[in-house]
């Protein structure tokens, strides 16, 4: 297993959740997850090669990790993170989380919370100085999550399709 998944988590007692990089074998669940939300469905769409592909270069890289949280043998949650190494904040390392995603059966019962948590354990086991997302202007909920997890809504996002 790698290093950074054997660790306890903050859930309670009834949701022994537990996390670890995700195989082949998860990525249809990891999609269907995904696509479980009105905003993402769409640009996420139905199972296929390109999911395929985008997997086997994460599992390739080096500085990706796709995880997933595990409950009674179902994946119930995944994420994806990166480490950015760069050159601003004196040379500093960013954790960039995206594609957090809990099952709706589970929602607000502490699976998220225990998601980020084992991400920013991560970041830490990696030198990142700081751990940065984005989430969707429609998703006031997720917006919420994350400032009560102590993230600051600090930066305006652009993006640009290629």
């Amino acid at each position: 297993m790698a290093p950074g998944y054997a660790r306890d988590v903050s859930l309670p007692a009834d949701l022994p959740v537990s996390f670890r990089p995700a195989t082949r074998a998860d990525l249809e669940r990891v999609v269907a997850l995904i696509a479980d939300d009105a905003v993402a469905a769409a640009r996420t769409g139905a199972f296929g090669p390109a999911h395929v592909a985008g997997f086997e270069a994460i599992e390739a890289s080096p500085n990706d990790e796709l995880v997933v949280a595990v409950l009674d043998g179902e994946v119930v949650g995944c994420m994806q993170l990166t480490f950015v190494p760069g050159i601003s904040r004196n040379g500093a390392t960013r954790l960039l989380v995206e594609a957090v995603r809990v099952d709706a059966r589970l929602r607000g019962r502490g699976v998220g919370r225990a998601l980020m948590e084992h991400a920013h354990a991560r970041g830490r086991e990696r030198g990142c100085a700081l751990a940065q997302l984005t989430s969707d202007k429609q998703r006031p909920d997720a917006h919420a999550f994350y400032r009560r997890l102590g993230y600051a809504q600090s930066h305006e996002g652009f993006k640009l399709a290629l």
